[in-house]
């Protein structure tokens, strides 16, 4: 890697050379990254097991996976103003620290409370970690060529670390006991903090030293944990409980205060211009819709591969290796290759489109359906598509935002994934739960021994699944589209570059009239 490349003076990370460390820095920040994508998927494996011996009722259950997402979605924009305020690499540790503390109290777990507070600990402490990661590769990585390979490597993770936890999580549970899918964060998490300590090196003049708006705070959080908690109350208890539809109300109404209130106050939680600006917006948006499709399919191969084919959970996690195979090629040899090339929407766009046409195939998933021949490619272009199209989305969302505003925009990205998590796993259960309950009161009436009602039962929850998937295939595409059309950055080294194609990042996105 060539440490020549100079970086213009006075400009992101304070002129000079960048950081000799950067490298090493990148290790931990995706170590980190890897336990908290991890640990979105690594306990819903072993969530049957955690809930008989803790005794939680199947009304309560869901709160295991809720806790975990109000607390890191709610709080994740104020943890990105924090990281921006404290500094990253302090905010970074701190949330690493606390991350272990909550693992560990949920792997003592002697209750259901404490299982839930656990989780609410681990999403808060998510929260601080997520955006401080991200913003610092984006202050730590200027250079364009290496800039993308470091993108290349954090994509690959957050994309890929999900199907991972789902291996280890099969592992885990099957071998040891759920507990350990709480106590294995805390090696991560002590080895991650101690290297950051040692080797980040945060560049200087990135901090935000503006009083906390706290009025912002208070609107954001309680209108994302509105948003995310009604779409989890619909998926349990239908969209027309007056509950639901009161959070979703609520929701709206918070949320536009807190862009009235963003656009009057001095120094604000959210500037307004991190997401006015035109590519920004589109990858938000482009990203939380591709999650939505993505979370919900995580979610029925599942239950597909271990309901309806009866694979243990070690080899459910197995199924899944062609998903993040592709992921890894995607994002970086794919994604990390032309990134300097092409601009990001050519990397984005026929990337869902892809992923689009992997989700296409499930769409033919039958009870009987052979693993080699139908979910095996899917999963391949897939991973293959999100993988090519994460990358570049990762990068745009943090280049050519002024360093004061690092933090703050890296959180947006997590927060369109955190919501987008929410809304996938909602939606697509409630369109996947009643074409099953519609299918089964039109088949049962022929089927008489129960043989057969088992029959009809599996090809209802398939016949669900795929009604789910081809919404899903209908996302990727709105995805691959918004991409196409909003997003309209040039190639990263779009002016006459030297040797390594060091320009600065502030230069290298340009920045759109509103």
């Amino acid at each position: 890697m060539s440490e020549t490349a100079q970086k213009a003076p006075g400009k992101t990370g304070g002129g000079g050379a960048p950081d000799a460390n950067r490298w090493k820095a990148l290790a931990f920040i995706a170590l980190a990254q890897l336990m908290v994508v991890l640990d979105a998927t690594i306990v819903n494996i072993a969530m049957p097991s955690a809930q008989h011996d803790l005794g939680i009722s199947d009304g309560n259950r869901q709160w295991i996976v809720t806790a975990y997402a109000l607390a890191f979605g709610g709080l994740l924009l104020f943890g990105g103003r924090i990281a921006d305020l404290w500094g990253r690499k302090r905010t970074f540790v701190v949330g690493l620290g606390g991350f272990a503390a909550a693992s560990a109290l949920g792997g003592a777990a002697a209750n259901e409370a404490m299982m839930f507070g656990a989780r609410a600990l681990q999403g808060a402490f998510g929260a601080l970690l997520a955006p401080a990661a991200l913003s610092l590769l984006a202050v730590m990585f200027t250079d364009a060529k290496e800039r993308a390979k470091a993108f290349g490597i954090y994509g690959a993770i957050a994309g890929g670390g999900g199907a991972v936890g789902l291996i280890l999580g099969g592992f885990l549970t099957e071998y040891l006991d759920w507990r350990w899918t709480f106590f294995v964060n805390v090696p991560f998490a002590i080895v991650a903090a101690a290297g950051a300590y040692f080797v980040i090196r945060e560049p200087e003049g990135g901090r935000n030293r503006s009083p906390l708006d706290v009025p912002g705070v208070i609107l954001s959080t309680l209108g994302l944990v509105s948003l995310v908690y009604g779409f989890t109350r619909a998926e349990s208890e239908g969209w027309g409980d007056s509950m639901t539809v009161g959070l979703f109300a609520a929701s709206a109404v918070l949320l536009f205060a807190f862009v009235i209130v963003e656009s009057k106050v001095k120094a604000p939680l959210l500037p307004l211009r991190v997401i006015t600006e035109r590519n920004r917006g589109g990858i938000y948006l482009s990203l939380g819709l591709a999650i939505i499709a993505m979370f919900g399919l995580f979610l029925f191969l599942t239950y597909y591969l271990q309901i309806v084919k009866g694979y243990s959970p070690v080899k459910t996690g197995f199924a899944f290796l062609p998903m993040i195979a592709g992921m890894i090629t995607g994002s970086t040899q794919i994604g990390t290759r032309l990134m300097t090339r092409v601009p990001p929407r050519l990397l984005m766009g026929p990337g869902f489109l892809v992923a689009a046409l992997g989700m296409l195939l499930l769409t033919r998933l039958e009870i009987d359906s052979s693993y080699a021949a139908i979910l095996m490619p899917s999963m391949l272009l897939l991973g293959l598509g999100m993988g090519t199209a994460f990358m570049p989305a990762m990068s745009l969302a943090t280049q050519g935002v002024e360093p004061r505003d690092a933090g703050v925009a890296s959180a947006m990205v997590n927060t369109s994934q955190q919501v987008g998590g929410a809304i996938g796993t909602a939606l697509l259960n409630t369109i996947a739960a009643s074409a099953t309950t519609s299918y089964v009161k039109d088949h049962m009436a022929g089927a008489t021994a129960k043989p057969q009602q088992q029959l009809v039962q599996l090809e209802g929850m398939v016949h669900g699944y795929t009604s789910a998937i081809w919404f899903a295939v209908g996302i990727l595409v709105a995805a691959a589209t918004i991409a196409l059309t909003l997003v309209n950055a040039g190639k990263p080294d779009m002016g006459p570059v030297t040797g390594s194609g060091a320009r600065d990042a502030e230069d290298a996105v340009p920045v759109m009239a509103h």
